[in-house]
């Protein structure tokens, strides 16, 4: 084997490892690897709800489902999920009834539907971010960078999982729970494995560290007129929350 060759190959192939999600954790190179809108984000939606739908081709199903889930984000924030009816949501996307309810049983369906699209795409991001192998503090790094970018591009989506939970069935509010749970401690095993390796150092709850951080996050969707007032855009307020973790965590760049 030429190992000079090897040794030159690896060299000219690390700039472009170096300019990919996530060792670049801009919001473009999360974008280039991660499409959350448009066509892919339907076809995402089909691929996780199709089997409780009667409609199994997704090319028909796609712009129904784009129409239903549009509407029902625009009825939830004016008059409420649990006030909204079906028959609301067939009038607002010009459905029929029977129609409807090819593609979603209940508003039950509809709900647990939107939650199972969140924490699916919460899961695969996470689980490619894993795979990486990254040290803790690039991690910690790209983790926090990630969710920002999942709930701003689906902030409709995140917002709705947030904000009606409390008005969901006990099955989907426990779900709803659980994936918050799942997010905490993906954060705790990144201060662990830190703090294992000496890269950080806390003597405190990595729980509640983690819990808290989680929380900062969620302003992101839940307070995005304040941001705005602030003129604060989403790589300021990463940097924010990340500069905070370090202090907390004694990194040392």
């Amino acid at each position: 084997m030429d190992t000079a060759k090897v040794e030159s190959e690896t060299v000219e192939s690390l700039p472009e490892v170096l300019d990919s999600w996530p060792h670049d954790t801009s919001i473009e190179a999360f974008r280039r690897v991660w499409v959350l809108e448009g066509e892919p984000l339907w076809e995402r939606v089909f691929s996780v709800h199709h089997q409780r739908m009667q409609i199994k081709n997704g090319k028909t199903a796609l712009k129904n489902l784009q129409k239903i889930f549009t509407c029902t984000f625009r009825l939830a924030n004016s008059q409420g999920f649990h006030s909204m009816s079906l028959r609301d949501l067939s009038r607002e996307t010009e459905i029929s009834m029977g129609g409807l309810y090819a593609y979603i049983g209940s508003k039950s369906d509809l709900a647990s539907a939107i939650e199972a699209v969140v924490r699916q795409t919460i899961d695969d991001v996470m689980a490619d971010l894993a795979s990486h192998n990254l040290d803790p503090h690039h991690r910690l790094k790209a983790m926090i960078h990630a969710d920002l970018y999942m709930n701003d591009i689906m902030h409709q989506w995140y917002y709705f999982c947030f904000i009606e939970a409390k008005g969901l069935d006990k099955e989907q509010r426990e779900e709803a729970m659980q994936m918050e749970f799942r997010f905490d401690q993906r954060l705790q095993d990144i201060f662990k494995e830190g703090i294992n390796a000496g890269v950080f150092k806390y003597a405190g709850d990595t729980a509640l560290l983690a819990a808290a951080t989680t929380a900062m996050l969620q302003q992101w969707y839940l307070k995005r007129w304040k941001f705005q007032s602030l003129q604060t855009d989403i790589a300021d307020y990463a940097g924010f929350i990340l500069d905070n973790l370090y202090a907390t965590l004694a990194y040392q760049p």
